[in-house]
């Protein structure tokens, strides 16, 4: 599945017909740094489960995931935001070309996904559900307004439920979105999207505390971007303790997988897989 879709991205890398030296290199510049695509592996770990024969046309949904994604991590190393110098172990948009090719590279990526989306080989309904999913968690409602708040609370204290709210809306709601897209592809009824969805909110707060706890324990190197620089943000690690947030991790872990015994057998297993690949450890 991860193989399927990393030959998927490399086939189609954006781009633009242009006079302009270098913005198709910059465009694929950090998709091609590689990264998890964790979120593409949850949707289509979804369709995998429920509905194989949709797998091809569930790729082009994972890319505009995995587009999404990137464009929010370009953007969230910025100057006026984290000022970060190295992503997924290479440098920079901004360090690598300047600030200007990285705010627009994020918005071109940002807009593509929409686009990509509306030219799916899908019923016309299940487009419209896909595109609104994506807009909600990765927009105002969702990645913005919890960037927001992160932004804006640097080197001021917020209690554990502010924090959960931040990482609920920064992190985790695009996580939840993989998998509900993942859902609407295969237009499972909406009480089953919705158990899927809180489900995602779950796994996407694991993965936020095991992030914070890297930061914590890892260096640079390791890590593939700057590490102990949440000491000014307010991280679980910060709030609990580093061996809190690990309590907490593994707390929410087992209420995941209780919460997974409700689902069919293979679609829970297909997302214990990635539970014990990228969330446990």
């Amino acid at each position: 599945m991860l193989e399927k879709f990393k030959q998927h991205l490399e086939q189609n890398f954006p781009k633009v017909q242009s006079f302009h030296p270098f913005f198709n290199e910059a465009l694929k510049w950090m998709l091609e740094a590689g990264g998890k695509h964790f979120r593409a592996q949850l949707l289509l770990g979804i369709v995998n489960a429920k509905n194989p024969a949709l797998f091809d046309k569930a790729l082009n949904v994972a890319l505009a995931l995995e587009f999404i994604h990137t464009y929010s991590l370009i953007h969230d190393d910025l100057p006026a935001m984290d000022n970060a110098s190295l992503r997924r172990g290479k440098q920079t948009l901004h360090k690598k070309y300047d600030e200007t090719t990285a705010i627009l590279v994020g918005d071109a990526l940002n807009t593509q996904a929409f686009l990509l989306l509306s030219k799916l080989d899908l019923k016309d309904n299940v487009k419209l559900k896909l595109i609104e999913t994506l807009a909600f968690n990765a927009g105002l409602n969702g990645m913005i307004i919890g960037q927001a708040i992160d932004c804006y609370f640097e080197g001021k204290t917020l209690n554990l439920e502010q924090v959960e709210f931040l990482h609920i809306h920064k992190t985790a709601r695009l996580i939840a979105a993989s998998l509900k897209m993942g859902c609407e592809i295969c237009e499972l009824d909406e009480k089953e999207c919705e158990q899927i969805y809180e489900i995602g909110l779950l796994m996407g707060l694991i993965f936020q505390i095991k992030d914070d706890i890297i930061d914590a324990t890892l260096d640079a190197k390791e890590a593939g971007k700057p590490t102990h620089n949440d000491t000014h943000k307010n991280s679980f690690v910060k709030l609990l303790s580093l061996e809190g947030a690990k309590k907490a991790k593994n707390d929410k872990i087992s209420l995941c997988e209780e919460k997974m015994k409700n689902l069919d057998s293979k679609l829970a297993n297909e997302l214990q897989i990635l539970i014990d690949k990228y969330l446990k450890g």
